[in-house]
């Protein structure tokens, strides 16, 4: 009996083991790739726009099919749909690595990111299922850790690996760790679904939100291409609107929806996940635009780069632990308007840099981008999840991670835009490459520092208290 329990509470930790390497994969390559797109862009000879599309095909997917992925875990079997995203997550980490021009790229990115949408919700539900009460907490909280340090180290390695290997390996270093974590869940992972209720897929909710945000972003990405008056782009505009509110009005209607509009009726909710699309457009505005700036026209190399970044990442995962004590405390309500506010004096900091500026002049504004980041994701998370009734606090932990995503891909799309509208006023302008992409990047800054005050003012005005004893702890969405 004994030796039966025993084997039981170890199986428990290898089962948590197995999603943390599973989630660190995920979380790594939200940061790994950016450090990697100069040199993706020399060796498949490709332009911005291609290399906008290479981080938002990952976003959008990873978006769109997140809240499915989590109803589909809870239909089928949580460690069924886990397994098969971490294949998918394999295998197209592979394709990756192994395209050789743009289509191949984004493509095998956007089946990456559905990989990911599929693995991401059910790691957070194994381990509720898998773990007691007692235990449950110290779970959540490696695995949380796990995804900081994931986030941490992406732009250091991503740099290492591009300088002495190539950008190819920063996907394939994926293919023997999903391997390994493939053989590992199917071996010590139980197989757990939800059974007290009804289960469906909302499918006219996911077409319909996956058209709109497709086109939007779309037409974002290339409206320097096509002209923001050609009807192509007006007619994406269109669509985006529209499939958007057919979308809305389908879950206002639907039996079962994919996102539960009731939640918004709460103040906190809404103001949670509002800042949650903010603060992601700014903070990847900056994450992938800075280290195109910092090789290409500082002549950096990308160990250089990542190491730029580091002090960033490093804010976050010293602060945000101090930020969720903080949050218990005091609530959330000031601590994410402040730092939000701390947030856009990293940008109005970074809109200041110049073709020749030295690391030194971007450090203060990435040390304040660190902390304010970790002053806004952990009271924003414990924020969303107090606000939400404990009965549906996994759909309020999937709409926030979803909204994170979009802001993600909203947040390229966005940046990219604006700094291609000042970088070819300025070519019209006699300004030479290197002068008109900083005036573009610059102004996209300050464009940044206003969305960010604008976020803090939305979290000064909707977050209210909430309750604390009776709900999930914060840690359980961090980053």
């Amino acid at each position: 009996m004994r030796a039966r329990i025993f084997a039981e509470e170890n199986r428990r930790w290898w089962t948590l083991g197995a999603l943390s390497v599973a989630l660190f994969m995920i979380m790594l390559d939200n940061t790994i790739v950016n450090v990697a797109l100069p040199a993706i862009k020399r060796d498949l000879n490709i332009g911005v726009s291609e290399l906008e599309w290479t981080v938002a095909a990952y976003a959008l997917t990873f978006a769109v099919l997140l809240l499915s992925g989590g109803k589909l875990g809870d239909l089928l079997g949580r460690r069924l749909i886990f397994t098969i995203g971490l294949f998918v997550f394999t295998v197209s980490s592979l394709l990756c690595g192994l395209s050789v021009n743009a289509p191949e790229l984004i493509a095998a990115r956007a089946v990456q990111g559905v990989g990911a949408a599929l693995m991401m919700p059910a790691t957070l539900s194994i381990i509720t299922a898998t773990f007691a009460a007692r235990e449950r907490g110290t779970a959540i909280g490696i695995w949380a850790g796990v995804s900081a340090s994931a986030l941490a180290i992406g732009p250091l390695l991503g740099g290492v690996i591009t300088e002495h290997l190539s950008w190819n390996w920063i996907f394939y270093v994926n293919v023997p760790i999903g391997a390994l974590a493939v053989l590992a869940s199917i071996l010590v992972i139980p197989e757990s679904r939800d059974t007290s209720r009804e289960q469906r897929l909302d499918v006219p909710g996911l077409v319909s939100s996956g058209v709109g945000l497709l086109a939007l972003v779309y037409a974002l990405i290339e409206g320097r291409h096509y002209g923001w008056a050609s009807g192509r782009i007006l007619g994406l505009f269109v669509v985006a609107a529209l499939a958007l509110v057919v979308f809305v009005l389908l879950e206002r209607h639907q039996k079962i929806p994919m996102l539960d509009l009731s939640l918004f009726r709460s103040g906190t909710f809404a103001g949670a996940n509002l800042v949650a699309i903010l603060v992601t457009l700014a903070m990847f505005g900056i994450f992938f635009f800075f280290p195109i700036y910092m090789q290409v026209y500082r002549g950096w190399s990308p160990i250089q780069a990542g190491a730029a970044l580091l002090p960033w990442t490093l804010m976050v995962v010293v602060f945000a632990p101090i930020a969720g004590r903080l949050s218990d405390r005091v609530g959330s309500r000031w601590l994410m308007a402040a730092g939000m506010t701390v947030v856009a004096g990293c940008c109005l900091i970074l809109s200041t840099v110049g073709v020749h500026s030295s690391f030194w002049h971007m450090l203060p504004g990435f040390v304040l981008g660190g902390v304010g980041m970790s002053f806004v994701m952990t009271p924003m998370s414990a924020a969303a999840m107090g606000a939400a009734p404990i009965d549906k606090a996994g759909v309020a932990s999937g709409v926030l991670n979803t909204f994170r995503q979009v802001g993600v891909a909203l947040g390229i799309a966005v940046m990219g835009a604006i700094l291609a509208n000042r970088e070819a006023a300025a070519l019209h302008a006699g300004a030479d490459a290197p002068h008109a992409f900083v005036h573009g990047l610059t102004f996209g800054m300050r464009v940044s520092a206003a969305i960010c005050l604008g976020a803090a003012i939305a979290a000064a005005l909707l977050v209210r208290q909430y309750r604390h004893a009776d709900q999930l702890r914060p840690a359980a969405d961090v980053a």
